[in-house]
């Protein structure tokens, strides 16, 4: 169960340097090299939780540029608590915000690509449009990404990822690859950075399933 309600969190994300601000974060759209300094390519995660999983690639990837995105501040800070151990880390910053509001944040052909790892189910059918990899969050990401810029989505739930196929190929995109049983796959695990959940998921015995996706620039017709 993610935390949601440690006093002091909004405080302590307010005073980092790791976090880019709700009031500053809109006017970075289209400008995210300046707040690098440079121009790498740039991917972000969507919900990353605490903030492991693109922590652990902003160390191994050097040569990226990365922003991690969670909406809950006592999730938020446990992942800045990750950040500050490492102050030599130049290509990882932060933001708080709703996933429903990147178009905002980020330019269009601003992002290569996109990480979601682990995301809320919303179960019930009619929160369906509220799952990040829904066709409504892929129309999101379409604005965003690099042509042919690819969506990484890796759960342990078989509903979620059936219905993440399902609307990608309702929405016109490419599935490049794909497993229900990501560690029993090599040509995928190759590289494989794993999340907590995912830990403690595949520990259990849990099948993790994985797809990545690449944009069309038209939607066919239905």
């Amino acid at each position: 169960m993610r935390l949601r309600n440690i006093p002091g969190s909004r405080e302590a994300i307010a005073a980092s340097e790791y976090v880019v601000q709700e009031e500053d974060m809109r006017k970075k759209r289209g400008n995210w090299r300046e707040v690098f300094g440079n121009d790498q390519p740039l991917y972000i995660e969507v919900g990353m939780g605490k903030g492991r999983f693109i922590t652990e690639l902003a160390q191994t990837c050097p040569e990226r540029n990365f922003v991690g995105i969670e909406k809950y501040s006592s999730v938020l800070l446990r992942a800045l608590e990750k950040r500050a151990q490492l102050p030599d880390l130049k290509n990882l910053y932060f933001l708080r915000m709703e996933a429903e509001d990147l178009p905002e944040v980020f330019g269009e052909n601003e992002v290569d690509g996109i990480y979601l790892n682990f995301s809320d189910p919303w179960p019930k059918d009619r929160h369906a449009k509220r799952r990040l990899p829904s066709k409504e969050f892929l129309a999101r990401y379409h604005q965003i990404l690099k042509p042919q810029g690819r969506v990484e989505f890796k759960t342990d739930n078989r509903a979620l990822f059936d219905f993440a196929l399902e609307q990608a190929k309702e929405a016109g995109w490419s599935i490049d690859a794909f497993t229900y049983d990501l560690h029993h796959t090599p040509e995928m695990m190759e590289g494989n950075v794993m999340t907590e959940y995912e830990e403690r998921f595949s520990a259990r015995g849990n099948p993790i399933h994985k797809v990545i996706l690449h944009r069309e620039f038209t939607i066919p017709d239905r």
